[in-house]
């Protein structure tokens, strides 16, 4: 008798490319993404001027923090993927 050990295949079930997935494009996630990146431009030009900035790099670090609080209160308010004010009521 052989020890062997059986492989263990996983079947990987076929991709349903006719389902579209969303990839966020709303005003919630633009919002998001682009108050988070100015908040980043800010703090990372605050960090190469030194510590003269660290003020102005705090108040890019609160930039970021209020972009991702903005995101989730747009999307609560309708304006994310499939969200109530983006649909089209065909006016």
């Amino acid at each position: 008798m052989s020890n062997k050990s059986a492989a263990s295949v996983s079947v990987q079930e076929p991709v349903d490319h006719s389902v579209e997935i969303g990839h966020g494009n709303s005003p919630a996630a633009w919002a998001l993404v682009g108050t988070t990146l100015i908040g980043a431009l800010i703090s990372c030009i605050a960090f190469v001027m030194g510590s003269e900035a660290t003020v102005l790099f705090i108040v890019g670090v609160g930039v970021m923090v209020v972009g991702l609080i903005l995101g989730p209160v747009l999307r609560a308010a309708g304006y994310g993927v499939g969200g109530s004010k983006l649909k089209n009521t065909g006016h």
